[in-house]
């Protein structure tokens, strides 16, 4: 596969999974906008969101309410953003939904810019990643 998002959702890349069933693949964000920035892709190859079956659409909706939930419980945050940028937005060429915790006074325009905004170090992600699995199996 030449396609990163499928390299990726399919493990054949490294990734921290935090959440994976039989069609969508849920890691941290490389580079996160908050701790606990999710990514839900399918495994499959879907370049835009009209592509989506619907038993990967209900999937990723399934996904999303989940690490929602578990966010919630780990990091408290004001309020969570779910957004899933199509087209030439679309920087893997690959559909992938954003989960991301969000706070009061955090001004959401920063996400779209191309400066660096938070970056995590390896053991710090790997901590959340337990968190979140944790989280995560006890609902």
């Amino acid at each position: 596969m030449n396609c990163l998002g499928c390299n990726l959702a399919n493990k054949n890349e490294p990734v921290k999974v935090v959440f994976e069933d039989d069609y969508v693949c849920c890691f941290l964000d490389h580079d996160p906008y908050n701790e606990g920035h999710v990514l839900i892709l399918p495994k499959k190859h879907i370049y835009d969101v009209e592509e989506l079956d619907e038993d990967t659409a209900l999937s990723i909706m399934k996904a999303s309410m989940l690490i929602s939930k578990a966010i919630k419980r780990l990091f408290n945050p004001d309020g969570i953003t779910i957004c899933q940028n199509g087209g030439v937005f679309n920087e893997l060429t690959h559909y992938h939904m954003h989960v991301v915790p969000r706070y009061k006074n955090q001004s959401f325009a920063t996400f779209y810019s191309d400066e660096d905004v938070y970056i995590e170090e390896e053991d710090k992600l790997l901590n959340i990643k337990r968190k979140l699995v944790e989280a995560i199996n006890s609902f």
